[in-house]
């Protein structure tokens, strides 16, 4: 099989990062998320809970400035690992799922690269949420506005992109539409119909 990278952004409580487990699942390829700190934690000699504070956040305005494009942020050094991380992967040819981590821009050149991103009616990703983390109605949509907020936030500083947006993704969809199951399966056979496209 030619490389594959498939690269999932998504909003707080639409279900993508269970899409995207059942997507590497489909396909047999790991998924880099959260595990993806611990592999940089123990190539690197790190504490992982340190890493995990900085995991997908933008750099403090009030503690950080940069110098030169130097930055002295810890949040953009965890980026700027990451994504050096999988640049690597995919510069050796490796096939995998990445959830987030601005990797539809930072792999862009990859021509494996398939950039996807998943949203959800507002109601349901509450309902979600609500069920997730056992949360009020009030308590899940500040959870929803808070995360939504820091993962726009992070993308936008080191994407000329902007996240959510429809132009900065191969393919967004509502997996309010079809459901987690159903969208899975759209997904899938998107991805697919996009393998037999190719040269």
């Amino acid at each position: 099989m030619k490389q594959l990278i498939i690269s999932l952004g998504r909003q707080v409580g639409s279900g993508g990062h269970k899409i995207a487990e059942a997507l590497a699942e489909r396909f047999s390829l790991p998924l880099y998320d959260k595990n993806l700190i611990a592999e940089l934690a123990a190539q690197r000699e790190l504490d992982p809970e340190t890493l995990r504070k900085y995991e997908e956040a933008p750099r403090h305005p009030y503690l950080s400035r940069s110098i030169r494009g130097l930055s002295n942020s810890a949040e953009a050094g965890l980026a700027g690992m990451q994504f050096l991380f999988l640049r690597e992967k995919a510069a050796k040819g490796d096939s995998f799922v990445v959830l987030g981590r601005c990797s539809g821009y930072i792999l862009r050149e990859f021509p494996g690269l398939i950039s996807l991103f998943v949203r959800g009616d507002l109601a349901d990703r509450v309902a979600s949420i609500q069920q997730a983390h056992h949360l009020t109605q009030d308590e899940a949509l500040e959870f929803i506005r808070k995360g939504d907020k820091r993962r726009a936030a992070y993308h936008n500083e080191h994407c000329p992109t902007q996240w959510g947006h429809g132009d900065t993704y191969d393919l967004t969809i509502n997996s309010s539409r079809l459901g987690l199951s159903g969208t899975t399966d759209f997904l899938e056979d998107y991805i697919r119909r996009r393998i037999a496209a190719e040269p």
